[in-house]
């Protein structure tokens, strides 16, 4: 069931998706934010209303030997935004399809490559996707949050409590490393 705020949200970025339309035949969108803000559910919701591409983040998380302490230390450094930009942006800018190899954290290992297709709309969803890496490459920034208590009502509901305490005391606190260092919530758009 979507909450009043999530409705507002998916109406304003609905009427600026349309907006966008009117002037650009292509369209590159990123929503980021605070886990368990509702991305996920709004890229969803967008793409049922427009038949569009979405690609998440959580397929670009490190792999095990990629998380190195200096790894984790660095702002935004929890996703592979190097592979993320190989086999995701590079073909995003020349306008063609790709398909990209997402990388299961829970089997450890790259499951059957995705094929995007050439789309009108493609949503790139998840935290990291605004990271500054890639660019100023997309038409629209859609941030989402969420209080501290919802979040981890949320987390507990979706992934169980011995996950929640992972999320709270090391997710949770890399995200807010990257939001803060590269201003991510000021992109907002919506």
């Amino acid at each position: 069931m979507y909450t009043n705020n999530f409705i507002t949200i998916a109406a304003s970025a609905k009427k600026q998706i349309q907006k966008l339309l009117e002037n650009k035949s292509q369209l590159l969108i990123s929503i980021d934010g605070r886990c368990a803000s509702g991305k996920t559910t709004l890229a969803a919701y967008l793409q049922e209303n427009f038949s569009c591409a979405v690609i998440h983040m959580d397929d670009f998380f490190l792999r095990p030997e990629q998380r190195t302490k200096k790894r984790l230390n660095e702002p935004g450094g929890n996703v592979d935004y190097e592979r993320f930009f190989e086999e995701v942006i590079l073909p995003l800018k020349e306008k063609k399809a790709f398909s990209y190899r997402p990388y299961d954290c829970h089997s450890q290992c790259f499951k059957k490559s995705i094929q995007i297709d050439k789309n009108q709309i493609t949503i790139i969803e998840g935290s990291y996707s605004a990271h500054p890496y890639f660019g100023d490459i997309y038409d629209l920034y859609i941030f989402l949050d969420v209080d501290k208590e919802t979040q981890m009502e949320r987390i507990r509901k979706r992934n169980g409590e011995i996950m929640a305490e992972r999320f709270e005391n090391l997710w949770i606190p890399l995200e807010e490393k990257y939001f803060s260092a590269f201003n991510i919530q000021e992109k907002n758009g919506v």
